[in-house]
């Protein structure tokens, strides 16, 4: 289903299940992570895209008290209000959304209440395509609509990340919500997370992503994510007391120069770290590659940032290893998991040529392993609006 269409069943939704038709309505995009695993929260760069899948919102005024929301496709019902930062029960994305508001309250200093809401996404849930933070992003949009208030989109940004931490209890960088607001047709979006620069880079158009489901659920807040980000901290403030220079995250630290302290931090830490910083290190390569077109050169980079992720940051699974292996005995330029990991999807890089039978291919290869994916078309897209 496309913007369009999400946008028209939300809405629909909304009317039979409210009896009211929506005053405000909104989309946000899921993404997928092309290269810069995990490098959001250390302050580093990432080279993401908005996809054509999201989340519809659609928001109403009512005279009962409270916020009421309505997941369509979950056909799940909650009532909370916004005096408190209790959890909500009974509904697994009430959470999220109530954080969003909470804290656009709380920015605001303006109350926020007597609300009929209705949300419907079609990313994949626990794939990887940051379900989450479009389902944030859209509800963030709606309510600001109806409140008829402007904020600066990286703040928007923040309230919905501040959200997803103290909400749903899961660390998560900006990248997704970044990703879910700044995305541009047909290209990655490079977004530096000390400066907080964000910039687009077009993709040649014979240049395509497969993202790979092998139907391996994930959910941040109950994976090692949240200590994966605690051995990060640690090692930035352990190579901070050795280097000449303020360390503050791993950002600062070259990958020269944790070559030459990686033997002098704690050893756990020093292999999470490793993974980091060559991310980082990878992506600018990248960015270089795509500027002189070296989109074999490009392609490498994605499969070392799985090899890393197998190795050095253990986020990859068996599941999405064999994607990977698929798709490099395909010929594909290049691929990796996409996300957070510990489940999820990989995304494959093909030229669309040859798209048919990388797919095919990885098809094949998979169910000899019995695996089963499922191949999801996305597009690199614009970012989140109202409608």
């Amino acid at each position: 289903m496309n913007k369009t269409a999400v946008i028209k069943k939300t809405a629909a939704a909304h009317l039979e299940n409210f009896g009211t038709a929506p005053e405000s309505m909104a989309w946000a995009p899921g993404r997928i992570e092309v290269l810069g695993n995990h490098t959001d929260y250390n302050a580093g760069t990432v080279l993401s895209a908005a996809i054509d899948l999201g989340h519809g919102f659609c928001i109403s005024r009512s005279a009962r008290p409270g916020i009421h929301l309505f997941a369509a496709d979950a056909n799940q019902r909650a009532s909370f209000d916004l005096t408190d930062a209790s959890k909500v029960t009974g509904i697994g994305s009430g959470n999220y959304v109530k954080g969003v508001f909470y804290f656009i309250q709380e920015h605001l200093g303006r109350k926020i209440d007597g609300l009929d809401c209705t949300s419907l996404g079609v990313v994949p849930l626990g794939s990887g395509l940051s379900s989450s933070a479009a389902l944030e992003v859209s509800a963030a949009y709606a309510v600001l609509k109806i409140l008829n208030v402007t904020l600066d989109k990286k703040e928007i940004a923040r309230l919905c990340q501040k959200a997803e931490h103290q909400f749903a209890g899961s660390k998560c960088g900006l990248l997704d919500q970044f990703s879910s607001i700044f995305g541009i047709g047909h290209g990655l979006i490079h977004s530096d997370f000390r400066t907080l620069e964000v910039s687009s880079v077009v993709l040649p158009e014979d240049i395509e992503f497969l993202v790979v489901n092998p139907h391996v659920k994930h959910s941040l807040a109950a994976s090692p994510y949240n200590e994966r980000r605690e051995r990060c901290e640690q090692a930035a403030a352990q190579l901070a007391k050795l280097l000449p220079h303020p360390v503050t995250a791993l950002r600062d630290v070259s990958p020269a120069e944790f070559a030459a302290n990686r033997g002098r931090i704690d050893a756990g830490a020093a292999r999470r770290a490793a993974h980091v910083v060559g991310e980082i290190d990878r992506v600018e390569r990248g960015m270089e590659s795509i500027r002189q077109g070296d989109l074999k050169a490009f392609g490498q980079l994605l499969f070392e940032s799985h090899q890393s992720s197998i190795e050095n940051f253990e986020n990859s699974c068996p599941e999405l290893d064999v994607v990977v292996a698929a798709a490099r005995a395909a010929g594909a330029p290049g691929a990796r998991l996409s996300g957070g990991g510990f489940g999820g999807c990989a995304i494959v890089m093909v030229r669309k040529e040859q798209a048919a039978a990388v797919r095919k291919q990885i098809d094949a290869f998979c169910r000899a392993k019995d695996i089963t994916p499922e191949f999801i078309a996305v597009t690199p897209s614009a970012g989140a609006e109202t409608a």
